[in-house]
């Protein structure tokens, strides 16, 4: 029976290359190679390998195939995999698990990005996460966690600054709770930082408030905000698409900026807490 071709995996990771980096030129620059030397590679993959037409340009857009849309999603599962045993046979110490503590405000914004690439890296460790408050991770025992995300106000930041940015005020875009007297607000549990400097200045502002919702949790805070039932504060980042950001003009006075910092509590030194804090720096860089 006649033997099927293999496909080199430079040439799948030169196919990859180009279908993300959405042309020949910008993946030549990718897997370090000139444009014709990429032209060449998929030449052969096409006529050679494939026999198919794996792109077809429509309107100076580079289109994938139906064969090329199949053949991608086999190179991705194979590089990974590929990926995976080399890193498992070249560092095998890199099995075991990692305990991080982060409050759940960042769990759906930051985590689901570094937790992909640092399993994609690290397939065989196994990562625990704790969701609590800053208040509370700040008061775990030094070895309980191996690394810890807090928000700290600025000035106070102990470990690694992640990122810096506003705190700020909002509601759901399409309800006018925040015209409401007084307004009604739905806060994180003291003690928090947050909502302190949000009583604060509205104290000073003279604007009547109650607190109408209190949780830890980001995501109540978020179903009710989202549901026109009260008006909150929090980064920036964490701001989603249906809510409105409420400034001065609004009568809501500006909030003091907040920082992620990255705290190492575990005293062990191991390359995969190394790995993950290294992860985490990225991830919240983007």
């Amino acid at each position: 029976m006649a033997m099927l071709p293999t496909i080199d995996h430079e040439l799948l990771r030169t196919f990859v290359a180009i279908v993300d980096q959405g042309g020949f030129t910008r993946a030549a620059q990718t897997v370090n190679r000139t444009q014709s030397a990429v032209s060449m590679q998929m030449k052969r993959l096409e006529e050679d390998i494939i026999q198919r037409p794996l792109f077809v340009r429509q309107n100076r857009q580079l289109l994938l195939t139906s064969e090329g849309h199949t053949l991608l999603s086999y190179a991705r599962k194979i590089l990974s995999l590929q990926g995976e045993a080399l890193t498992l046979l070249r560092q095998p110490d890199m099995v075991g698990r990692v305990r991080l503590g982060v409050p759940d405000d960042y769990v759906m914004r930051f985590l689901p990005g570094i937790l992909k690439t640092f399993s994609q890296a690290w397939p065989l460790v196994d990562v625990e996460v704790h969701c609590a408050p800053s208040s509370v991770l700040s008061r775990q025992p030094p070895d309980s966690l191996d690394l810890i995300i807090m928000t700290r106000e600025v000035g106070d930041e102990i470990g690694t600054l992640l990122r810096r940015e506003p705190t700020v005020w909002v509601t759901a875009a399409d309800h006018a709770i925040h015209l409401q007297t007084p307004v009604p607000l739905a806060m994180f549990e003291a003690p928090c930082f947050c909502r302190r400097h949000a009583c604060h200045a509205l104290d000073r502002a003279g604007k009547t408030y109650r607190v109408a919702y209190s949780s830890p949790s980001l995501a109540t805070l978020q179903a009710v905000v989202g549901a026109g039932l009260a008006v909150s504060a929090w980064m920036h980042s964490l701001v989603t698409p249906d809510m409105l950001i409420l400034g001065r003009q609004e009568g809501y006075p500006a909030l003091p900026e907040a920082s992620i910092v990255l705290q190492r509590t575990s005293q062990t030194q191991s390359p995969i807490i190394d790995s993950l804090a290294e992860h985490i720096a990225e991830g919240f860089r983007l």
